[in-house]
This record gives structure tokens, sequence and C-alpha cells, in this order.
């Protein structure tokens, strides 16, 4: 899957905010960078060698602090997570897909 680039790319929507979020981007597949320290718990390795952020069985991130809907490794985590732009594009096409999805963690923190 590609990911193509759009108008709005760099438009944040500062009306988005974690704090008012079902922690969305923590569905996402978080490949690992060679720099990344993550506890070995929280690591999966594919059968090619690649090293993902593990899931949990209903599939959210395994770092995920599910009483507080937020990343539980807030200050270590992967690199490509520190540049997930709240508010960017990204994350509102995420929110969008989450809102209009079934899935299994309550969705009344999003707007």
């Amino acid at each position: 899957m590609s990911i193509e680039m759009r108008d709005d790319d760099h438009r944040v929507d500062p009306s988005i905010s974690c704090d008012h979020c079902d922690a969305v981007c923590c569905r996402l597949t978080v490949v690992l960078a060679g720099d990344d320290v993550i506890p070995e718990p929280l690591v999966e390795v594919r059968a090619d060698g690649v090293r993902l952020m593990a899931r949990a069985a209903d599939g959210w991130c395994a770092a995920l602090d599910r009483a507080h809907m937020r990343c539980g490794i807030y200050d270590h985590r992967p690199g490509i997570c520190r540049k997930f732009a709240m508010g960017g594009a990204y994350c509102r096409d995420e929110r969008e897909r989450y809102r209009l999805a079934p899935h299994t963690i309550d969705s009344h923190l999003l707007p």
C-alpha cells in the first residue's frame, strides 16, 4: 500500500487533541527502526526479521495504557510514533476510518 500525498497533508487541525481520542493511532502497524529501544515483550519479530511493535489479541498496540487510552511508553516510544502528527492528514484519516468501522474500544471520546 502506498501513501498518496494530498494538498492538505501539512495542514494540522488544531481542534484535534490526543486528550479527546481513543488512541486510534495505536492500531497502526509500527515498524521499529534500528535505534528504537523498546522492551522486548513489546516487540514482535516477523519471519523476515522486521521488528514491529507487538499487538494485543484485539489488534491494539501492546504498549497502550488502556486505562487512560495513551501510550504506556510515551517517553520511549518508537521514532515513527514521534513523527505521527496529531491533527495531521494521516491522523484525521485514521480517526475517520475508526469512527466508521466496528471496533472493540468504545468511541465515546471521539468528537
